[in-house]
């Protein structure tokens, strides 16, 4: 099978390094890419978002399959115009990728499912968003209704932070237009974790599980980002905790869309808090998560590319994955300054020598090569340091083990990646 991948991020290198494995592979192109990536694909100078581009290459080049890594070109409908032209596609269509596009959409599919959530509030008026907060009091949440990239979520601990919400997301527009509505909701306590489940449109595989690290400092400090870790398996996400994430949130959602007329393929995210009353949904995403792909592809003993051709094609029954035993651990490395503004182009060195520690593999996310063939960093989030290992905290000590060989100055990360997951091993 020829396959372009859609994307020039970690979860995209992590997809094409496993993909790259794959012995019915005859070709792997990824679009735009980046210099990790262009190790295993040949990375295509069109951009994600460029929908009619993507799909005139892969109808000209004759790709069997189109994976789609990030939301922003399902939300603008890559899916529909690949089926338009014949191409078979992993990823949503537009109409489904609406769980991810729109918070309130998705917030109303879950009441229909009868999906365990937070209550919640739809607002397009500054005036009206505000007397909701102030009639439900904090801590409480709010987001903005469209994309903003993972981060138009505050969540409030006291009323003033959420009105503040309010003015920056509806009011001076930080975020576009995707606060021109917002979702506010219940802030709900206990433990986060990400579930994957591949689904055909009628079908739902459970596809793995992991627990991402939001704050961009120790501690679980500072202000959330796109991610700063992630762990698989999340000790937190039992079988019987598994079992009824896909029965009470994953399957009613995957059958309430169906019966809407837009039928979801590809693999969808539940973005779940474990609270003291059960499991409950804060989001879905309509992609792998990033850094949570990472981990995910270095547990799957599987052959990634029938599994995403099943899904594609609405055949997903009577398939199951097989996962090894390890434990896997990303630890990011982001450039100094992210998520706010930081420095571009700087050059990154000693990655060879963090690749050979036994069991880790540097995949790159905002990377490309300088005209002295030099990696130098293009975005906030940069490098990914994956690693596997017997316990959690074998594959923590192998990723820090090999970030403490990568000379980038100018970079930086999170020093206790994994630490619930240590904290339980004891």
């Amino acid at each position: 099978m020829k396959v372009l991948v859609v994307g020039g991020g970690g979860r995209e290198h992590a997809l094409c390094w496993k993909l790259a494995q794959s012995p019915l592979l005859t070709k792997l192109w990824c679009a735009p890419g980046n210099a990790g990536i262009a190790a295993v694909a040949e990375c295509v100078p069109i951009a994600a978002e460029d929908v009619a581009a993507l799909v005139a290459f892969a109808r000209d080049h004759a790709a069997d399959l189109v994976v789609a890594g990030p939301e922003a070109p399902l939300v603008a409908g890559l899916a529909d115009s690949c089926a338009a032209a014949g191409i078979r596609v992993f990823g949503p269509s537009a109409a489904a990728a609406a769980l991810e596009g729109s918070k309130g959409f998705m917030k109303d599919v879950a009441a229909r499912a009868g999906v365990p959530t937070a209550w919640y509030g739809r607002f397009t008026d500054i005036g009206a968003a505000k007397a909701f907060i102030r009639e439900k009091g904090a801590p409480i949440v709010v987001k903005t209704d469209g994309l903003a990239a993972g981060k138009g979520v505050v969540v409030a601990t006291t009323l003033d932070e959420a009105l503040a919400a309010v003015d920056d997301m509806m009011g001076a527009k930080v975020f576009g237009s995707a606060g021109d509505e917002l979702v506010i909701e219940e802030f709900l306590d206990g433990e986060e974790a990400s579930v994957f489940a591949l689904c055909d449109g009628t079908t739902a595989l459970f596809m793995g599980a992991a627990q991402d690290h939001k704050r961009v400092g120790d501690g679980d400090t500072g202000p959330n980002t796109g991610g700063m870790g992630a762990y698989s398996p999340a000790p937190v996400v039992t079988p019987a905790l598994q079992a009824e994430v896909m029965e009470r949130i994953v399957r009613p959602t995957l059958a309430t869309m169906a019966g809407m007329g837009h039928p979801y393929t590809g693999v969808l995210f539940a973005g779940i808090m474990v609270t003291a009353s059960g499991p409950k949904l804060l989001e879905f995403n309509v992609r792998f998560g990033d850094p949570e792909c990472q981990v995910l592809m270095a547990r799957l003993d599987s052959d990634l590319l029938p599994l995403l051709a099943a899904a594609a094609e609405g055949r997903l029954g009577g398939a199951e994955p097989a996962w090894s035993p390890d434990a896997a651990l990303v630890v990011v490395m982001a450039a100094k300054g992210y998520p706010g503004g930081y420095a571009k182009n700087t050059v990154i060195r000693g990655l060879e020598s963090a690749a050979a520690v036994d069991g880790v593999t540097v995949l790159h996310a905002g990377t490309r090569r300088n005209e002295a063939g030099e990696v130098v960093a293009t975005g906030g989030r940069v490098l990914g340091i994956t690693a596997r290992g017997g316990t959690v905290r074998q594959a923590q000590d192998r990723a820090y083990r090999a970030i403490a060989r990568i000379d980038w100055p100018e970079g930086f990360c999170r020093h206790d990646i994994g630490w619930r997951a240590v904290a339980r091993e004891g």
